[in-house]
């Protein structure tokens, strides 16, 4: 199986996920920023990860998404938000409907430390984000736990 990896990440967050997907996957595989990606079509399996914008992936991420067709995907993200909170599984599911011909083969997010610059920028807005009471939370994520399990999971779905 041929698999590529790629990802967008802000602050790191969504690389250190990328990573430990690479490192699990076996065969002949690639990983790349999203930026530079290539094409999906001389893939088997694509594991895009992303970071939430207004509850929905990155704007780079998202246009990714739209050129998956029908491959087998693995989608992964990094949020301020809980991880159970509607905010996150929305930014999930809309991820999800970027693609609506591939097979999703697995899916996994968590929390991801927030960039302080962001969060001063969005505690001064009106109405702030609902995600922004989590976002103390997220300070040490991904952290080894979350890394082990996103392992777990790409294992276990028979990715590797």
């Amino acid at each position: 199986m041929k698999s590529l990896v790629v990802y967008s990440s802000q602050t790191g967050n969504t690389k250190k996920l990328a990573d430990a997907v690479f490192e699990t996957l076996t065969g002949e595989k690639e990983i790349h920023l999203i930026k530079d990606a290539p094409a999906p079509d001389e893939f088997d399996l694509v594991a895009v990860g992303f970071w939430t914008m207004a509850g929905k992936p990155d704007p780079k991420s998202s246009e990714y998404l739209e050129k998956i067709g029908e491959k087998s995907l693995f989608l992964f993200a990094t949020h301020g938000a809980a991880k159970e909170s509607d905010h996150a599984k929305n930014a999930m599911n809309h991820a999800k409907n970027l693609a609506p011909k591939a097979k999703i083969v697995g899916m996994y997010n968590c929390q991801g430390e927030v960039n302080p610059a962001v969060l001063e920028k969005v505690r001064a807005k009106p109405e702030p984000p609902v995600w922004l009471t989590d976002a103390p939370d997220a300070v040490t994520h991904p952290d080894k736990s979350d890394i082990d399990k996103l392992k777990r999971l790409v294992s276990a779905s028979g990715l590797e």
